[in-house]
């Protein structure tokens, strides 16, 4: 998903980030610093729905304003036979480790 949330709000006049985080505390919706900074100029890892609600509500707009997908970005999990083209047929060799970040003994 690609976050327009910056571009949504330049398109209704906001401009900066705490103009848009004052509108938000208007509606009720307090947000930190660090959080709408990371909202206004990133790619959120994650938001929760009531939140994104209300950026739609204070930007009268709607999700697709804000997201948008990128369905070219994400890899689906294809066919075997393209998963091994990839790697050239060959699989990496996993060595297990312990937990306790000790060596295991010599094979």
């Amino acid at each position: 998903m690609k976050w327009n949330l910056r571009l949504a709000a330049a398109q209704r006049g906001i401009w900066k980030a705490s103009e848009l985080q004052r509108m938000l505390a208007e509606r009720g919706l307090v947000i930190s610093v660090g959080k709408m900074s990371g909202l206004w100029s990133g790619n959120p890892v994650s938001i929760k729905l009531s939140d994104l609600d209300a950026l739609c509500a204070v930007l009268d707009c709607g999700i697709e304003d804000i997201m948008s997908p990128e369905p070219g970005t994400f890899a689906l999990p294809g066919t075997q036979a393209e998963s091994q083209a990839a790697t050239g047929g060959v699989r990496p060799e996993v060595t297990p480790k312990r937990r306790d970040g000790r060596s295991l003994p010599p094979a």
